[in-house]
């Protein structure tokens, strides 16, 4: 169930990359690099970095959670209480994941309808 998660998040992921390239051909007007805040020296901000920085996370913590429960049904463990916090851990950090993407699309929907 993770794997099928990871993938329909990749496969969001890559369209959200189709769609700022695409964003990025058709932009006429550059701001000055002046007006926003330049990143420290030496550092860089990815969008599809972060991205797939959070989908890691998420998939580790997936991954973490299913290996406490399987020690729990096991009999390997007996923190039934761990393994519960981690699983709802991990579910709630699907669900934040997913809720940033879904505002993400919106926003990448909005600006492809601009006129150009």
């Amino acid at each position: 169930m993770a794997n099928e998660f990871a993938g329909l998040i990749k496969a969001d992921l890559a369209a959200l990359n189709n769609a700022a390239s695409e964003l990025a051909q058709h932009a006429t007007i550059i701001a000055p690099a002046a007006q926003f805040n330049a990143p420290q020296q030496g550092a860089t901000f990815s969008f599809a970095q972060t991205m797939q920085d959070a989908v890691a996370g998420v998939n580790a913590q997936d991954v973490n959670a299913g290996q406490k429960m399987a020690d729990v049904d096991a009999g390997r463990s007996d923190d039934l209480v761990g393994a519960m916090l981690a699983s709802q851990e991990a579910s709630l950090s699907f669900q934040m994941l997913m809720q940033v993407r879904n505002k993400v699309m919106g926003a990448v929907d909005e600006l492809i309808k601009l006129p150009l």
